[in-house]
């Protein structure tokens, strides 16, 4: 057995925590009723259960009331959290991980057997977690959760997860992951109470049943209103932890929510429009901030409809797309034309080495070879070409899909887009269930690696490959990548499966992210990151760490 990075990120977290107790005035929030924050989060969440979620917005939420073996830093980077430190044999397939001392909510001991528990459940959940397939990495687990229900099924027990001890818990895996510090950051890795959720069910999230092992523990849930979390005075670093309670609220629409920034009814705002970033910063001067995002917009096609199993199809429409005018002229927040599936930023990943094959040739030229291209599949004034845009109805979506509809006509007028518009949520639900045929959808990196992207469209993936794109040298690629030893040829490999997919136009990259948030200034502790983690145990309120500071 070696150790692995351990001294680096125990002093990580150690700089991390002195960072939060200075931007709190270095105090804790007792007595002090002031520290209720106030965020506007986009969208309703579907579930605050781990294993149910899937949106940043469920994120914000139950990543501070649940925590992982790992967690991030202000600076989003994966710091320990219920583990204190870890160990890694020779191969880089198992993996041991000590747990510190810590209980639940309740005053229950969080164990080892929390995270066995945790992780059995997710993959044997019914109906199966969305997410599952995030965590394949472990040993068994794709083999688990594929047969569940199936007279074959494989047995639970033979999970490569095993607690040793009360405090230690040990993973192994199907190949090495070196990235599994930041992949542990991500809910589907959260540990749940065992004795929670066998005592009531599905039950155990609503608000007097849940039961929380980080900071902040859910107090109350008004559908469509708000999700009251107030602080969880067990929580094992409870003394630096400055805010109260926190609520937050679906903000679909940006332009209410920023007048409420104004008025002052929110301390932060988790969206705002780049069109209106110039008009933020004269009537809100230093509440706008703009980052960089491991993160991108796509379109994706349904290939379990026929029409879009045609490439010549697939790549007239993609090429017909306008991302220079939809970034430069409608977004205007700093968001990238994307001619490839993996964002600028990915650790040790090159992006856009592989590109759309046509992406340099000029627009004009591009229309005129994605008519012809589906007049040879068949398509013209006699037989038009019908389909629908499936989109989100919050943030930009709803001025960039009418963009594309336009796009998409000037093909020829044969080719008849229809705009299908729903929340959020209901989108995405639409998406895993293949409830549509042009699907519109935002990814962004769990952790940074390139993997997180090359798993979309891996045939293994599941639900989150939404149009349940399918190609075998994709496959191969992908796991060749997954099994190489060595960094540099893993890339390459991951390179290859990405040309792949964009020769193959089984993608619709629209754009890169950036993050945007506009953050009152009476809000201490946030820290502009790529990955747009604010986990609530960093921030503060100016007034409610001057009260602190006035009680020394």
């Amino acid at each position: 057995m070696i150790l692995t990075r351990r001294a680096a990120l125990v002093g990580t977290a150690a700089v991390a925590t002195s960072a939060a107790l200075a931007a709190c005035g270095n105090n804790n929030a007792d007595g002090l009723e002031s520290t209720t924050l106030h965020l506007g989060n986009g969208a309703e969440p579907l579930s605050l259960d781990p294993h149910i979620a899937s949106g940043t917005w469920e994120n914000r939420i139950i990543g501070d009331m649940l925590i992982g073996l790992t967690t991030e830093d202000p600076q989003a980077r994966p710091i320990p959290g219920m583990a204190t430190e870890w160990t890694t044999s020779d191969d880089g397939l198992v993996w041991t991980f000590k747990l510190r001392d810590a209980v639940w909510s309740d005053g229950v001991a969080v164990t080892a057997e929390d995270f066995v528990f945790a992780f059995q459940r997710l993959f044997t959940l019914q109906p199966s977690a969305k997410y599952a397939s995030l965590q394949y990495v472990i040993k068994n687990a794709q083999r688990i959760h594929t047969s569940v229900g199936k007279a074959d099924a494989v047995p639970v027990s033979e999970l490569g997860v095993r607690a040793i001890d009360p405090k230690t818990v040990e993973f192994t895996l199907e190949h090495p992951a070196p990235y599994l510090p930041g992949l542990f950051t991500h809910y589907t890795a959260f540990p749940v109470p065992k004795h929670a959720v066998e005592a009531h069910g599905k039950d155990w999230v609503e608000p007097g049943k849940y039961v929380a092992n980080g900071p902040y523990v859910l107090e109350q849930w008004k559908l469509n209103d708000f999700v009251h979390v107030k602080k969880n005075e067990r929580f094992w670093d409870a003394a630096n932890v400055c805010l109260s309670q926190v609520f937050f609220y679906p903000t679909s629409d940006d332009t209410s929510a920023e007048r409420q920034m104004r008025s002052g009814e929110l301390d932060v705002q988790t969206n705002f429009s780049g069109s209106r970033l110039e008009e933020i910063n004269r009537n809100l001067p230093g509440y706008a901030r703009v980052h960089t995002y491991l993160g991108l917009t796509y379109y994706l096609f349904n290939m379990r409809n026929e029409k879009f199993q045609d490439k010549r199809v697939r790549q007239a429409l993609n090429m017909a797309l306008d991302r220079e005018f939809i970034t430069k002229d409608i977004l205007k927040g700093g968001q990238q034309p994307a001619y490839s599936l993996v964002p600028p930023g990915i650790a040790d990943f090159q992006s856009g080495a592989s590109r759309l094959s046509w992406a340099d040739t000029p627009r004009a030229e591009r229309l005129v070879q994605a008519k012809a291209l589906l007049e040879e599949a068949g398509y013209g004034p006699d037989k038009p070409l019908t389909f629908s845009l499936s989109h989100r109805n919050g943030g930009d979506n709803p001025r960039i899909v009418p963009i594309a509809q336009a796009n998409w006509r000037e093909i020829a007028p044969w080719v008849q887009p229809e705009l299908i518009g729903a929340d959020t949520q209901i989108n995405y639900e639409k998406l895993r269930t293949g409830d549509f045929e042009v699907g519109d959808a935002g990814w962004i990196a769990d952790f940074n690696d390139a993997k997180n992207f090359i798993y979309l469209f891996e045939t293994r993936t599941g639900q989150m490959n939404y149009g349940q794109y399918s190609n075998p040298e994709y496959d191969r690629l992908a796991a060749a990548a997954d099994v190489e030893a060595d960094a540099a040829t893993r890339v390459q490999l991951m390179k290859q499966a990405e040309k792949v997919l964009l020769d193959d136009n089984g993608v619709m990259p629209v754009f890169f992210l950036t993050n945007r948030n506009l953050v009152s200034p009476r809000v201490s502790g946030w820290v502009d990151n790529a990955t747009d983690i604010h986990r609530l145990r960093y921030l503060c309120l100016e007034d409610a760490a001057a009260g602190a500071a006035e009680k020394k």
